[in-house]
């Protein structure tokens, strides 16, 4: 979650990105996470509690469960304000739209459409269409905000229309329609793809599609039209007190739209750098089953509650982890076609894998109000193994990632793991060397050996290939381990 607002880390602590919402807060106290119920909330809280939809969706696993707990059991923090106390699950790995694969947006899009039309048979809707209340337990989302639930007003418009476009449609309609993917963009403007930026995209082909006229067109005319007279007002909520939308129109347009994204897919028109790297590769397939053996074992012997899996391309070795024992992996990529591949594979076999698009010379800052809305990835730090195979000499000599000081920060970031070193004979290498000239001194196997001793122990090395590629695995000086079963 988000940086505590309190230096006592004994009392529930409000996290960075939760203060937007008058009728609720979410706070943490140590491993616990807490949803507050201000008496400014409760009434709409109790009406859609009362209708038996909170009971549906976490039934159906598409909402974060919930219980009421006492008050007491938090004392000196919340006062005469907060009506209910709840408390959540902690997730595993939190992140955000800006991070997430093309397919994974996707499915995010159309859990939120879902849980509108089954919440409009209990007389409830939802408040906003914000992505970032949705988060993901591996490959399957789940909404996580309990109070935008709300009371179904009759003849009401979508509340959430145009930031549903912006934060869901658009950035999917970008790699759809363009085929850029929407990472960067929506990292630089975190409130989603504006419909009128967007609209600037278009051509008049785009203008003969009734979905692009409904949804970005008309929104992005309305949002033009109404600018001078709103002087800073909610688009949003001057449209629904202007309009007025029959419940059956309201289903049809959510219908729609859910069919309309369903259909959509990115728009490839080659495929991505790294997707067959599995099968196309400057190794053999002995190897490659040398490396998943490695892994496998290496989670075996750890049995790693949250591993990070660097470079994880379509997930062989993540699903090597998983099987040799690791609770959660979360595998991180640049590639979007070999990340589409790890998610789609994690979803269809409901493996405890959560696919991250990051740059990893570039990964995610902290950022929105105050620069703690959105933590960065150092702050979400909470893995206790990794593996970065065929990554260091990607991130050494295509970007100039100074060797020691990568090597350093991928010990860091966890107390054990699996790194794999690819000498300057191997021919991927050759291939990064072939337009420059060399100016890796410290690119060497001593270096990289040296280099690890400083900070952990070498457990084991296992050279892979005839090209002399080395897996190494190191537990940090002082790392005990973590004492987990190993699952059943």
């Amino acid at each position: 979650m988000n940086k505590p607002t309190t230096a006592h880390t004994d009392q529930p602590a409000r996290v960075g990105g939760s203060f937007r919402d008058p009728s609720g807060y979410v706070y943490r106290q140590g491993d616990r996470i807490f949803r507050t119920v201000t008496n400014a909330g409760k009434e709409q809280f109790d009406f859609v509690r009362r209708s038996g939809l909170f009971e549906l969706l976490m039934r159906d696993e598409r909402l974060l469960p919930f219980k009421l707990i006492e008050g007491a059991l938090l004392p000196g923090e919340f006062d005469e304000s907060v009506s209910y106390v709840l408390e959540v699950p902690k997730l595993t790995f939190v992140s955000f739209p800006y991070e997430w694969p093309f397919p994974a947006l996707k499915a995010a899009a159309l859990l939120h459409l879902d849980i509108q039309l089954v919440a409009l048979d209990h007389n409830v809707a939802l408040s906003d269409a914000s992505a970032y209340n949705i988060q993901f337990i591996g490959a399957t989302p789940t909404f996580i905000d309990h109070l935008s639930f709300t009371r179904y007003e009759h003849g009401q418009m979508w509340a959430g229309h145009r930031q549903f476009c912006e934060q869901f449609l658009t950035p999917l309609l970008l790699r759809s329609l363009f085929g850029i993917p929407h990472n960067a963009w929506y990292r630089g403007s975190l409130e989603g793809i504006s419909v009128v930026d967007f609209s600037q995209l278009l051509t008049w082909r785009h203008y003969l599609k009734k979905d692009l006229l409904t949804h970005i067109v008309f929104q992005s005319w309305l949002q033009r039209s109404t600018e001078s007279t709103l002087r800073g007002q909610d688009l949003d909520k001057t449209t629904v007190r202007k309009g007025a939308l029959p419940v059956q129109a309201y289903r049809k347009l959510l219908t729609g739209l859910r069919n309309w994204i369903s259909s959509l897919e990115p728009l490839q028109t080659s495929k991505s750098t790294w997707q067959d790297y599995a099968k196309n590769n400057s190794y053999q397939a002995d190897e490659l089953g040398k490396k998943v053996a490695f892994v496998r074992d290496f989670a075996a012997q750890q049995c790693p509650r949250q591993l990070w899996d660097f470079g994880c391309n379509v997930g062989v070795f993540s699903k090597a982890a998983v099987e040799g024992g690791a609770g959660y992996v979360v595998g991180f990529d640049f590639d979007q076609g070999a990340l589409d591949g790890c998610y789609a594979q994690a979803r269809a076999s409901r493996m405890p894998i959560q696919s991250i698009v990051m740059d990893m010379a570039n990964v995610s800052p902290d950022q929105g109000w105050m620069g703690i809305e959105r933590e960065g990835l150092g702050a979400r730090r909470s893995a206790d193994a990794l593996v970065a195979l065929a990554v260091v000499h990607h991130l050494a000599i295509s970007r100039n990632i100074p060797f020691g000081e990568l090597l350093d920060w991928l010990i860091d970031l966890a107390p054990c793991g699996v790194i794999e070193f690819v000498p300057k004979t191997d021919p991927m290498v050759q291939k990064l060397l072939a337009l420059r000239a060399d100016i890796f001194e410290d690119y060497t196997w001593g270096f990289f050996t040296d280099r690890i001793a400083q900070k952990a122990r070498i457990d084991r090395v296992l050279e892979v290939g005839q090209h002399g590629r080395t897996l190494v695995s190191y537990i940090r000086h002082g790392y005990e381990g973590i004492r987990r079963e190993r699952p059943s």
